[in-house]
């Protein structure tokens, strides 16, 4: 929806060129569906063989309708008819019907018919998503002759049925007099893309609400078929939909997998993860204020095996804390009845000042941001939609309290969004702190992300766009001098991508210097590593687990008087030239130990779900040699505070959990 769009307007627009990497847009679009088709297959494979069997085993069924016995068909019809029948619109296609609308990413049924008169005709059925895509139904044996509804929410029952088999298998109700030959499914994808001209928008919200709705018409860029539908069909949604045959792609399994997510609402608790349950910070019954813990000491909190709560109840502290003047925060992804909005707005009905800069371009989230911001606005809060020509993504909360020593920032700096259920399933880190310097450069950031503030340099922050790249390259080239010195340079990065070209041409001259380099990427990575002469001092890992690892963090040894900077950021042109960003020093050595050794480590040395990239570009699983200790880093982390893990030790690295 964006991506592929990306390169189909360049097309469109006659972009001939080649990019970085030597390929033009058409190149590109080439290689993306080789690669796509190669993924089909594998997804087909997985499907048959080992996903549709391993539910059986389970107990849990995905029935076709030739499965179906009659007391279930009998059930489904009557279901069909009470249900299902009044939500759906059949819409024809003929001289006097035109081609039907048809909403991104949908199942679709694609219905040919025998008409008496006029003979073979042609209709479409949109599969509402008002239904469970999976019905279930009860065996043959439990179907009860008055069993009529709750067929989709039946809990006890582990049979399934794709909702759009169902509308199939009962068109005779929908074309009464018309003899059903056939019927296939489909779906598109439409391009939900766009481009707000800032500096033509009167008032940037209407513009994107008005964006939004206009994402529902975007032009087709992909249509996926059912491998049965024949030429004579599929020539039809290709003609009116003006795809070229590259858009088209045709499967072999059920289109749109991602509703299999239903069947995690079976209860089967000894087919899901075991319930994790986070550290808190504080004991439930404390009295002790966020403010006085902050105070005494700085505050690091890694979910979600640290509980996110601390930051929820910062700021709800703030709101009804009758010392707090002032909160100042970002917000780029909330999600929907967020308690992190519900607290800014209490504390504006309570007399604080609230100034929030609430990121409207944060793409798919728009909707949801446009209503908050609405709702902050009508409390008074001081709403502020972005910086512009930039999407404001840094993760930043400033509360401004009288102590009884004077005025004092407390500071909420994080890699994640504050989105309470986000955090539960993506790793992240949160730093409290009261440092006064780390304070004033906040000042001076919201001065700038509110104001007119032309501030570019800072204290000890980190910021982009300007600050990330050129302060990381400096540090990078530190430790490249010191491996020329001393032999011990040493760099150990966390991050989601890895594509600035700047910088991984200096962590490749870093390590032709023979600097060790240790990458942890977990998505998208140009560099690569074990060259030899180029890179041959670099590993790079991808861990993907039961958490989406989020997390970014720069490290630099520098002989032992290192530096740790942990922030918003990846290493992408896009998040260093085109976003606000910050980074921040972790400063107190205790606390950088500490996360060197019981947060980086670990996952540098997992062999349970790490692979390793190699110098062709192909990443493989991890391989151990028999004397290396398994280590499944998530699961040690979910572990640590049971008292499972506290006992592990990390060898080579001098530190000991």
């Amino acid at each position: 929806m964006i991506r592929i769009s990306g390169l189909r307007e360049q097309l469109s627009s006659g972009v001939l060129e080649a990019a970085l990497d030597g390929m033009s847009p058409s190149d590109q679009l080439a290689q993306i569906r080789e690669a796509l088709l190669k993924n089909f297959s594998r997804v087909s494979r997985s499907w048959q063989d080992e996903i549709l069997p391993a539910l059986s085993d389970a107990e849990i069924k995905i029935l076709s309708y030739q499965e179906i016995k009659p007391k279930q068909r009998s059930l489904l019809r009557r279901y069909f008819r009470k249900e299902i029948f009044p939500a759906l619109t059949p819409l024809a296609f003929d001289p006097s019907h035109p081609f039907p609308h048809i909403s991104n990413l949908t199942v679709n049924v694609a219905v040919v018919a025998k008409d008496p008169e006029r003979g073979e005709c042609f209709a479409r059925i949109k599969v509402p998503n008002s239904f469970p895509r999976l019905i279930r139904i009860p065996d043959e044996h439990q179907v009860g002759d008055d069993q009529q509804l709750g067929l989709g929410t039946n809990p006890e029952a582990t049979n399934f049925v794709w909702l759009e088999d169902i509308i199939a298998a009962n068109l005779d109700l929908l074309f009464p007099g018309l003899m059903i030959l056939a019927s296939y499914f489909f779906r598109i994808t439409r391009d939900a893309d766009f481009e707000i001209e800032e500096d033509e928008a009167g008032d940037l919200l209407a513009a994107i609400e008005e964006q939004i709705d206009l994402r529902q018409f975007g032009s087709v860029v992909r249509l996926e078929l059912d491998h049965q539908m024949p030429d004579a069909i599929k020539d039809i949604l290709v003609r009116n939909l003006k795809l070229a045959p590259y858009q088209v792609y045709t499967y072999e399994f059920r289109l749109g997998l991602s509703n299999l997510f239903e069947l995690t609402a079976i209860d089967r608790p000894d087919l899901k993860f075991p319930i994790h349950h986070p550290n808190l910070l504080q004991e439930p019954n404390s009295k002790e204020s966020l403010f006085s813990l902050i105070k005494r000491e700085d505050i690091f909190l890694h979910h979600p095996f640290d509980s996110f709560s601390p930051i929820v109840d910062f700021i709800r502290q703030a709101a009804e804390d009758p010392n707090v003047l002032a909160i100042k925060q970002t917000l780029y992804r909330v999600g929907a009845n967020s308690p992190i909005v519900a607290a800014l707005m209490l504390a504006r009905q309570n007399g604080k000042q609230v100034a929030v800069l609430l990121e409207l371009k944060a793409r798919f989230d728009e909707e949801n941001n446009i209503e908050w911001a609405r709702k902050l606005e009508d409390e008074g809060v001081h709403v502020v939609y972005g910086v512009f020509g930039l999407k404001t993504h840094a993760k930043v909360a400033m509360v401004v309290r009288r102590d009884s020593d004077g005025i004092r920032r407390y500071l909420h700096l994080g890699t994640g969004n504050y989105n309470p259920t986000t955090s539960r399933v993506y790793t992240d880190f949160s730093f409290l702190t009261c440092d006064t310097g780390m304070g004033e450069d906040v000042t001076d950031l919201f001065n700038a992300l509110t104001g007119y503030s032309k501030k570019e340099s800072y204290t000890k922050l980190l910021v982009a766009p300007g600050g990330i790249r050129k302060r990381l390259l400096e540090l990078i080239q530190r430790e490249t001098t010191r491996q020329l010195q001393h032999g011990d340079g040493y760099i150990l990065f966390k991050m989601n991508a890895l594509v600035d070209k700047g910088c991984i041409q200096a962590l490749y001259q870093a390590s032709q210097a023979g600097v060790e380099i240790e990458l942890l990427v977990r998505g998208m990575c140009g560099l690569r590593p074990g060259i030899p002469g180029l890179s041959e001092s670099i590993t790079v890992k991808s861990l993907v687990g039961r958490f989406l690892e989020h997390s970014r963090c720069y490290y630099f040894r520098n002989g032992g008087q290192d530096d740790l900077y942990v922030g918003s950021a990846d290493l992408m042109p896009r998040n260093l030239d085109r976003r606000v960003e910050i980074l921040f020093p972790i400063e107190d050595p205790k606390l950088r130990t500490f996360i060197v050794a019981n947060v980086l480590t670990p996952y540098i040395l997992d062999t349970n779900q790490t692979r390793q990239l190699e110098s062709t570009g192909q990443y493989s699983r991890l391989k151990t040699s028999p004397d290396v200790p398994s280590l499944h880093a998530q699961s040690w982390f979910v572990n640590r505070w049971t008292g499972k893990g506290t006992k592990f030790s990390l060898p080579d690295k001098g530190q000991s959990v």
